[in-house]
C-alpha cells in the first residue's frame, strides 16, 4: 500500500498521473475493485481531491513492481533515468523524491520514451538548469514518420504558437503574433513501406516541437494521436506516438566538469 496527501485541488486521476505510474497503468482494475481509497473511504470512480486529503493504494506485489522507468547514471549529484511510454515525468519525479532529494529539471510528453535526467542536490539543479539555457545539453530522438522527407539532413525553422485552450500547438513557417521560433534538425536513417525512421536534434525545446514541427512538414509521427493521421495510424494500430528521447549528453562546467561529453543511450527503439 501507498499513500500519498495531495497538494492542491485536482482529480484523483490527475493526481494519480502525476504521482504513482504503476497505479495509472492499473487505473480501471483498481476503479473497478475498488483499491483506491481517499480519506478512508473505498471510490469507484474518478473524484475531485481537495489539499490535504490522504490517498492510499492497495495494488498487488507484482501490479507495484511493473516498470515505470529505468535508472541508467546515478551519482550524489545527479540522476539519469529512461521513461516507459504511458507515463508522466512527474511521476517518475514524484517516484525519485520519494527515494531522497530531487529535483525537477525537464520532462517528455506522457507516451514519448526516454531519458530524462534529474538532479539531486541544489548546486546540480543550478548546473543543469543553467546547462539547458545555455544549449549545453544535446538531445537527440527517434522518430518514426509516416512519409518520406523532402531531404535526406535538413535544419528546419519556423513559428509555433500555443492555443492554451486546446493543449495544443501550431506551426507556421512565417513569423505571427504570439509566436516562438523553434529549430528543428532531422536526418533519415532509413525509409520503409512509406515511413521513415528519422533522428531528430532539438536546437530549441519547445512545447510539442517535434510532434507539431514534423506534422506541419507532412510526415506527421506515427501514432501521434493529436498532431498525426488518425485514419494511418487506425490502420496501423497504433495510439501512442513512436518517439524516443534516445541519446542525452550533457556538458557541464565547474565541479561538474566530469559530466561533460557523458552520452546516454535508451534502450527504447520506437517500433516496441
Amino acid at each position: 500500500m501507498l499513500q500519498l496527501i495531495a497538494q492542491k485541488t485536482e482529480s484523483l486521476k490527475s493526481f494519480t498521473d502525476n504521482n504513482y505510474a504503476q497505479a495509472g497503468f492499473y487505473w480501471n482494475y483498481l476503479l473497478k475493485n475498488k483499491e483506491i481509497r481517499v480519506n478512508g473511504k473505498r471510490v469507484a470512480s474518478d473524484i475531485p481531491l481537495e489539499k490535504g486529503d490522504v490517498v492510499q493504494y492497495f495494488l498487488t506485489k507484482k501490479q507495484e513492481e511493473k516498470a515505470a522507468f529505468y535508472k541508467v547514471y546515478e551519482d550524489e549529484y545527479f540522476l539519469i533515468v529512461d521513461k516507459e511510454s504511458g507515463v508522466n515525468s512527474e511521476a517518475v519525479f514524484s517516484a525519485l523524491s520519494r527515494e531522497g532529494e530531487c529535483y525537477f529539471i525537464h520532462r517528455l510528453d506522457r507516451n514519448t520514451k526516454g531519458l530524462l535526467a534529474f538532479a539531486k542536490t541544489k548546486s546540480a539543479e543550478e548546473a543543469l538548469l543553467n546547462a539547458f539555457l545555455e544549449k549545453r545539453v544535446e538531445k537527440r530522438y527517434h522518430a518514426l514518420c509516416f512519409g518520406h522527407f523532402p531531404k535526406a539532413q535538413d535544419t528546419l525553422i519556423a513559428y509555433l504558437v500555443k492555443d492554451e485552450q486546446k493543449a495544443l500547438v501550431k506551426v507556421f513557417n512565417s513569423p505571427k503574433s504570439g509566436g516562438e521560433k523553434i529549430i528543428t534538425e532531422y536526418k533519415v536513417l532509413k525509409t520503409v513501406e512509406g515511413m521513415s525512421l528519422a533522428e531528430i536534434t532539438l536546437h530549441t525545446g519547445k512545447t510539442h516541437q517535434i510532434r507539431a514541427h514534423l506534422a506541419h512538414m507532412g510526415c506527421p509521427i506515427v501514432g501521434d494521436m493529436k498532431y498525426g493521421n488518425s485514419l494511418q495510424n487506425k490502420a496501423k494500430q497504433v495510439a501512442r506516438q513512436c518517439l524516443v528521447a534516445k541519446h542525452l549528453q550533457l556538458n557541464l562546467e565547474g565541479e561538474f566538469a566530469y559530466m561533460s561529453g557523458k552520452t546516454w543511450t535508451s534502450r527504447f527503439e520506437v517500433n516496441e
